[in-house]
């Protein structure tokens, strides 16, 4: 059996939508037969590339045809596959929260591992190399709602947005909340203050 044929077999095990690296099948031969069977299966159509060096066996939609994975799943699978924790930042927190409607064509992300950029079609992941404490918050709220804010800017958050913003931080685990309200610049602890408070009331 070819490198090629045993590749296949590996990726068709795998659930449709799963991305997978050449590193995956290091295994099976050496990095370059490994890099040249993945180039040709992509030729033939068996697997597409979401980006340099990340694949995807696409799910089949029998009304959208092949779907490929969005920049966020791309960016999450790197994020589970190197093991770095990574913090959604600016525009794509603001999206994440609600509080844009527009998808940011640039993913912007703090991350504790390798700082890069990867092409996901016409959109960009940007991992930002961080300090360990911007990392530190535990709330999946908090961590985005601190970010969030901090792209609006003090002084220019509108009564509506922070209505929002502490209406969502209240479904908060409150040990997480307490935790997090620390790592903020004081004027966002204010906000966080109020969620907390009404929680409490």
């Amino acid at each position: 059996m070819s490198i090629e044929e045993s590749i296949l077999i590996s990726i068709k095990a795998l659930p449709a939508g799963d991305l997978f690296l050449p590193a995956d099948f290091s295994d099976l031969g050496s990095s370059e037969a490994v890099r040249i069977s993945l180039f040709r299966l992509e030729k033939e159509g068996v697997i597409y590339r979401v980006a340099q060096g990340i694949y995807v066996l696409p799910k089949e939609s029998s009304f959208l045809g092949k779907l490929i994975p969005s920049a966020e799943e791309v960016a999450e699978a790197i994020a589970k596959r190197d093991r770095i924790r990574t913090l959604p930042t600016g525009s794509y927190a603001l999206n994440a929260l609600g509080l844009s409607t527009q998808v940011p064509m640039n993913i912007v992300l703090l991350t504790d591992g390798s700082p890069r950029e990867i092409k996901v079609g016409k959109r960009t992941i940007k991992f930002k190399k961080t300090t360990p404490k911007n990392l530190m918050t535990k709330g999946k709220i908090s961590r985005l709602a601190i970010q969030a804010l901090k792209e609006i800017g003090s002084g220019k958050v509108t009564d509506a947005e922070e209505k929002k913003i502490v209406n969502l931080l209240q479904k908060e685990d409150k040990t997480d909340l307490k935790h997090d309200i620390a790592l903020a610049p004081v004027w966002i602890q204010k906000i966080i203050k109020k969620a907390l408070s009404d929680g409490e009331a």
